[in-house]
């Protein structure tokens, strides 16, 4: 039967992200994870796993919580399914009463996708469609992050700041800006600190408003921490100067927290745990832990303003957005948060998650360890006093030919990526306790040790 899946998944399932060269001959066997429990999941050889991903940052309440399968059932029972299309259904409205409870600021319209892409392409699209309304047409312009992922609908993949990831669908969507990341460790002048080095780098978001043309950029996407190239913090003051940029030339302050909300750095927005408020957040994985597809764009009060007039409306929508099941199942995941205090628990546990990974600092390989709540990334480096990184075949034996496979083989599941200079990246399940901790600095370290004897 194992052999049976495996087999059959080579053949005809097209996985994400994939070279599926790797499967073919069929030498090497096709994982297939068949079911989880808490931050653990089991393979279909019955190999168990610790979930140091949480599976794609998204299974925050933990693997197999029957509330969250019941809430489903309980739902498509009574209402299987209803667009928002000029109606409303109960689930999607008590949904989005409590989220905008939530949220900072008077954030307080949400329109539902059923994932990240679309809630960013969403952003995106409502940032054109309002200054257009407002007597604004020419700021259509998206200013994003140098390494950043935003998604991979076209637009969304336009505002990615990874080249390789892109290259094979240009021409995308004109006028996406670039400008540099928060991270610290490869910062520009080593004797900056971090607030200048915030500040230094939240001010390349007004020069390139300034060199753009203020009357042609309509928003700025930022994650809280971001994601692609290993999990970059922002400095001191960041946000604070970035907010100030925007206001100061009209541009709308997207927080790109598809990753970041829902208890991944302890509260339920990272905006909030950082200070800001943003004019719209874009979030879907954590919001239901994973459990059913769902997302959400969410606006300020300012925004939806011109769609309340007359004859004007948003001409955009997703068939499954707010869909009745999946709003269950959100709320549900609420239910979780709140009962068990997971943002709490984050908050409590983090520097110690952080410890354990900072005794790896002693391996000659590891040259930084950053992030915060539970989402952090481990850079390696072939010389930690130079900062020295890995060239392209380097890094492609290293994470693709050795570490990827490794980690697995050891009993953990989490991210080798090289999009930005090689990192691995950890964002387990919300619920982990100090014994996953440890767990993950144990793999971690067999693991690395092995590594560096390789290279």
């Amino acid at each position: 039967m194992t052999e049976d899946l495996s087999a059959s998944a080579r053949d005809h399932l097209w996985m994400h992200f994939t070279r599926m060269s790797s499967y073919t001959g069929g030498a090497t066997e096709v994982p297939v994870i068949t079911r989880g429990s808490g931050p653990y999941v089991w393979d279909q050889n019955g190999k168990r796993y610790l979930d140091g991903l949480s599976g794609l940052f998204v299974v925050q309440a933990g693997h197999g919580r029957s509330e969250l399968a019941d809430a489903a059932a309980k739902q498509a029972s009574e209402l299987a399914y209803f667009p928002l299309w000029s109606y409303a259904h109960p689930t999607a409205v008590e949904l989005a009463e409590r989220l905008a409870g939530l949220t900072p600021g008077d954030l307080n319209r949400v329109f539902f996708t059923t994932g990240g892409s679309e809630a960013v392409e969403s952003a995106w699209k409502l940032a054109r469609s309002y200054f257009k309304l407002t007597g604004k047409p020419m700021k259509t312009k998206a200013i994003s992050r140098t390494i950043a992922y935003h998604g991979t609908t076209m637009g969304a993949l336009s505002l990615t700041g990874l080249p390789l990831i892109k290259q094979e669908f240009e021409p995308l969507v004109p006028g996406a800006i670039k400008v540099p990341n928060t991270n610290y460790y490869r910062r520009p002048d080593e004797s900056m600190s971090e607030e200048q080095f915030g500040i230094w780098a939240a001010d390349r978001i007004a020069e390139a408003i300034e060199f753009e043309g203020p009357d042609t950029v309509a928003c700025v996407f930022l994650e809280p921490v971001q994601n692609a190239g290993g999990c970059f913090p922002p400095p001191p003051g960041y946000f604070q100067r970035v907010r100030e940029i925007c206001d100061r030339y009209d541009v709308l302050l997207v927080s790109d927290e598809v990753i970041c909300a829902f208890g991944r750095l302890g509260e339920y927005f990272g905006s909030t745990h950082y200070g800001y408020t943003p004019d719209i957040i874009t979030c879907a994985k954590g919001l239901t832990s994973g459990y059913v597809p769902l997302g959400a764009m969410i606006a300020s009060e300012r925004l939806v303003e011109p769609f309340l007039q007359g004859a004007n409306s948003f001409s955009h929508g997703v068939t499954f957005g707010g869909h009745p099941v999946a709003s269950a199942v959100a709320l549900a995941n609420l239910d979780i948060f709140e009962r068990e205090d997971l943002n709490g628990h984050v908050r409590a546990n983090s520097a110690l998650f952080r410890s354990y990974l900072e005794r790896l600092t002693d391996l000659p390989i590891v040259g930084d360890v950053r992030g915060d709540g539970y989402f952090f990334g481990i850079e390696l480096v072939k010389d930690k006093a130079t900062k020295t990184t890995f060239d392209v075949d380097e890094s492609e034996r290293l994470l693709r030919g050795f570490l990827s496979k490794a980690l697995f083989e050891s009993g953990l599941y989490c991210r080798a990526d090289d999009r930005g200079d090689p990192v691995i990246q950890l964002a387990p399940p919300l619920i982990c306790e100090e014994e996953h901790f440890a767990e993950i600095e144990h793999a971690l370290r067999g693991v690395l040790t092995e590594a560096w004897t390789r290279l």
